[in-house]
């Protein structure tokens, strides 16, 4: 579980909004050549817009495929047996690990979250990811509830996507060795001198080796402003609309996928008309081909 770089995998659809597994082939087989950890079913991959047997049939498809880098699946829920369920079928399968993310609704507090958790990572025999992403789930990865799980065995993660720099300090503090992710694909400047040890990114989906190299760099320090400023512009535009609009609407554009189809409540005309994401995916791919073809 070592990749610096995670990818949230949209899930392709085609235009009658069907799963399209040609599609999704295509895009584990980008992120493999990049060499970027995959999480399936996330919130990016729309995992609870899904029914149970589409999620079943494509995270099973990911597995038949034998990527030469770890894949993850999203966890979550609002119900307890049900979520128990579906980990219970994802143990049968060649997973890495899980990305469990906070129930929604309900906005559990520091109890309820512990007790829920544990219950999940008792179940687990692999590494897991908790998620905090309060904009989507309502309440915010409790931080004596992760204080308290630091010691389990089965407790490898956080993705911090709350988009703010005190939090994400604040559960580097908490995870007491735990590794804390960027779950912000425009905040890695800020969060690498805290602590963080990679990305979880929804831009990696349009640009696996460019956002490898963002990363990489903001690791290293070596993160200019200029670059900096580029990548906060891509970022923002992949969130004109509810993810993972936008990104699949690039990826369509650029044929990636053969259609920009979501799954209802989302809808694929919530993507403003006149958007800026041509023009920032041409800079992305120039600033990544500058700077490979730059004297070492």
């Amino acid at each position: 579980m070592t990749p610096i770089l995670w990818t949230a995998v949209v899930t392709p659809l085609t235009r009658t909004g069907e799963l399209s597994l040609t599609d999704f082939e295509h895009l584990l087989r980008r992120q493999e050549t990049a060499g970027n950890g995959v999480i399936v079913l996330g919130s990016t991959g729309e995992g609870l817009n899904l029914s149970d047997e589409e999620r079943r049939r494509l995270v099973t498809f990911a597995c038949s495929l034998n990527l030469t880098v770890p894949v993850m699946c999203g966890v979550g829920g609002h119900d307890l047996p049900s979520t128990l369920n579906w980990l219970r079928f994802l143990e049968t399968l060649p997973l890495h690990g899980y990305l469990m993310v906070t129930p929604i609704y309900s906005k559990p507090g520091e109890h309820g979250q512990y007790a829920w958790f544990s219950s999940l990572l008792d179940t687990s025999t692999r590494p897991c990811m908790l998620y905090n992403v309060p904009s989507r789930t309502g309440c915010l990865l409790n931080k004596n509830a992760v204080r308290r799980l630091s010691s389990h065995p089965h407790f490898w993660a956080v993705k911090e996507a709350s988009g703010s720099v005190e939090h994400f300090a604040d559960y580097v503090d908490a995870a007491r060795g735990i590794q804390v992710y960027s779950g912000d694909d425009p905040l890695m400047l800020e969060f690498a001198p805290l602590g963080a040890k990679g990305l979880v990114s929804v831009a990696a989906n349009a640009w696996p080796e460019a956002t490898r190299l963002y990363t990489e760099k903001a690791l290293s320090g070596s993160l200019t402003a200029e670059d900096d400023l580029l990548w906060k512009q891509a970022s923002a535009a992949l969130f004109l609309a509810a993810n993972p609009i936008p990104v699949k609407y690039l990826l369509d554009l650029e044929g990636h996928i053969t259609s920009a189809a979501v799954k209802l409540p989302l809808h694929a005309d919530d993507m403003p008309a006149s958007n800026p994401l041509a023009d920032l995916s041409r800079k992305v791919n120039a600033w990544y081909l500058h700077h490979i073809h730059q004297p070492a």
